[in-house]
């Protein structure tokens, strides 16, 4: 949706006559309501006030984006509002705000606010556009203003099909939040720098973007696909294909541009309907076993993230609220607690493993991975259980298909209706039966009596190590094996080891972010605007916001994170800090078992100690 779709001349008010922040919030929300676009003026204040009591709505280099969704709203607008003298909207920078833009959507309006608050702080965050709108005359000049970003931003994402040597690209991670963009726009920068003609599609956890038509892929000279999970492949038959993880799409994007455009790579041979590639399949080394996990966790997350997050707010009521037996009892804890606990998490471990089988063997896979993976909940095998359940499944399928492959022509209809669930199904299911489940139970009461044993010294170096592990590849390998292990210890029933996993993972961005506000003068314009944007990816247990720091200076940013994060993962420990919600970030605090103060002290502590280091370490910047 287009900024200058929400935003009209008759929802702008060049000059606000507020000095206060609610002052201006009134006056904006007058604006809109002069406009026609509200059905209940004081209702729609409230929800923006109720709003600013969570956070502060002030981003920042002068701008402050006030927003709600609510039924108050009859039409999605944006007003826009600008003070050259400016007012303090207590923004994160500290400075005055001089533009606010304030975005009204409606309860049937999906993520209109969301796509809009992206895109404003995309664009807002260029020096240009803000020194263009604080220096037009009319409502005219303002609409221009984002009328030529936007057209800009068109251009760039249509390609010429007569240009030779087009590159194409998809970007995909496991949550699909912050290493799919930030590879996509690394991609995408450094391809205008060389003059290669290009276009990105991103899978990211809103679907996928900009996506690659068969007239691009059948002219493009190669296709660039970093990746960490699943993407469809079949389309890229016959093109000369370059697989890498996403983080290579972040750290060396010329190499991977400079590869394409020379066809230096191995041309993809389709499978005969798979969606997975070759070498996903057939899992070689540790990108393939890495790429079959995250697709296996990345779907996992949404019922792990919604079960848990219930469950917690069900103790809320009483530790024992959810039982009818227990004195403090309650109806509505119970619901939580069953759709959380019994339904969600119920169906974490089979989706696990279901997804990981797909990844490996394509649809066939999912029947017997989820079947196996049901076996190993239900069995006590739990999720290493699962986790052994999802490639079991996927490796017999790949095998049947070797088998079955020798069957006549006139019998391929049946394979994955019939032959592929049927025999994958009874494999899967009687190795879980007979040789996985009783080992896997066994070895989970052996590692819960050995958390339950440790002493708070053990405790705390778990904590220390945990953490650290968040903070070495921020959402690599090491970091995806931390959080991991910390849900696989939620399932046993163990929460304090995720407790030291989300703290540690929210240092690293809070550290860099309160680094650039501590020591301005040792980082750049680009680079205290970044921080800006860390502190709201910090407190949303977004570890990858600190990534751009890392990859400017690791030498001096990997090190402190790592210790910042190691500090707020062993004081968890100490503190006797548990959590049941394993994603959420400060919304979770209130939530967890223990005292939520001292676990937002372990955190801010580890941020404060990354940002220390960064500062002595680093070199003063000259602009």
């Amino acid at each position: 949706m287009k900024i200058t779709e929400l935003l009209t001349s008759a929802t702008i008010k060049l000059d606000v006559l507020s000095t206060t922040k609610n002052e201006i919030i009134h006056e904006l929300v007058t604006v809109l309501d002069d406009a026609q676009k509200l059905n209940n003026k004081e209702e729609y204040e409230k929800a923006v006030l109720a709003r600013e009591e969570q956070s502060t709505t002030g981003v920042g280099e002068g701008i402050a984006i006030p927003h709600a969704k609510t039924a108050a709203v009859k039409i999605p607008a944006i007003a826009f509002g600008r003070s050259k003298a400016g007012i303090d909207y207590q923004s994160f920078d500290g400075q005055d705000s001089h533009l606010f833009f304030m975005i009204a959507a409606s309860e049937g309006a999906n993520n209109t606010h969301l796509e809009a608050l992206s895109k404003l702080s995309t664009l807002l965050m260029r020096s240009e556009i803000r020194e263009q709108l604080m220096a037009a005359e009319t409502a005219e000049d303002i609409l221009q203003v984002f009328n030529n970003s936007e057209e800009e931003e068109s251009e760039e994402s249509t390609v010429s099909l007569n240009e030779k040597g087009l590159v194409l690209a998809v970007t995909a991670c496991p949550t699909g939040i912050a290493h799919t963009y930030m590879a996509a726009d690394s991609l995408k920068e450094k391809a205008k720098e060389l003059g290669i003609p290009f276009k990105v599609e991103t899978n990211g956890s809103g679907g996928a973007k900009n996506i690659l038509t068969s007239e691009e892929i059948e002219k493009a000279a190669a296709i660039i696909v970093a990746a960490d999970k699943q993407v469809e492949m079949e389309r890229f038959n016959g093109k000369h294909v370059i697989e890498v993880p996403v983080a290579d799409g972040i750290r060396r994007p010329i190499e991977l541009l400079e590869q394409a455009v020379k066809q230096d790579a191995p041309i993809y041979r389709s499978t005969g309907g798979d969606k997975s590639s070759e070498s996903s399949q057939k899992g070689k080394g540790r990108n393939g076993f890495y790429k079959h996990l995250m697709n296996g966790v990345s779907n996992m997350l949404p019922f792990v993230v919604g079960g848990g997050i219930l469950i917690a707010i069900s103790f809320m009521f009483g530790i024992h609220s959810a039982d009818p037996h227990d004195p403090s009892y309650n109806k509505f804890a119970e619901a939580l607690n069953t759709i959380g606990g019994g339904n969600a998490f119920g169906l974490m471990i089979p989706v696990l493993a279901g997804f990981i089988a797909m990844s490996i063997a394509d649809r066939p896979g999912l029947a017997p991975g989820m079947v196996g993976g049901f076996m190993a909940a239900q069995g006590g095998a739990g999720f290493l259980g699962g986790l052994i359940a999802g490639f079991l499944a996927g490796y017999v399928v790949v095998l049947l298909k070797k088998v079955f492959n020798k069957l006549p022509q006139s019998l391929e209809g049946i394979k994955p209706v019939l032959l592929y669930p049927l025999f994958g199904i009874l494999i899967t299911g009687l190795i879980m039966f007979f040789v996985i489940n009783k080992p896997c139970s066994i070895f989970n009461q052996y590692l819960s009596h050995v958390l339950n044993s440790l002493g708070t010294g053990n405790l705390m170096l778990l904590g220390i190590i945990l953490g650290g592990m968040m903070a070495i590849d921020m959402g690599g390998p090491l970091n995806k094996a931390a959080f991991t292990f910390g849900i696989a210890m939620i399932d046993a029933g163990q929460y304090a080891p995720h407790a030291a996993v989300m703290a540690g993972g929210m240092v690293p961005p809070l550290g860099m972010a309160l680094a650039t506000t501590i020591f301005r003068n040792k980082f750049t314009k680009s680079e205290k605007d970044a921080g800006i944007t860390c502190y709201i990816m910090g407190a949303t247990f977004i570890t990858e916001g600190a990534i751009p720091f890392a990859a400017a200076d690791p030498a001096r940013v990997i090190p402190s994170a790592v210790v910042g994060s190691a500090v707020a993962g062993g004081l968890t420990m100490l503190f006797h800090i548990g959590l049941r919600a394993p994603h959420g970030g400060i919304f979770v605090i209130p939530l967890v078992d223990g005292n939520p103060l001292l676990y937002a002290l372990a955190i801010i502590i580890g941020a404060f100690v990354t940002a220390i280091l960064v500062g002595l370490l680093k070199k003063k910047v000259v602009e």
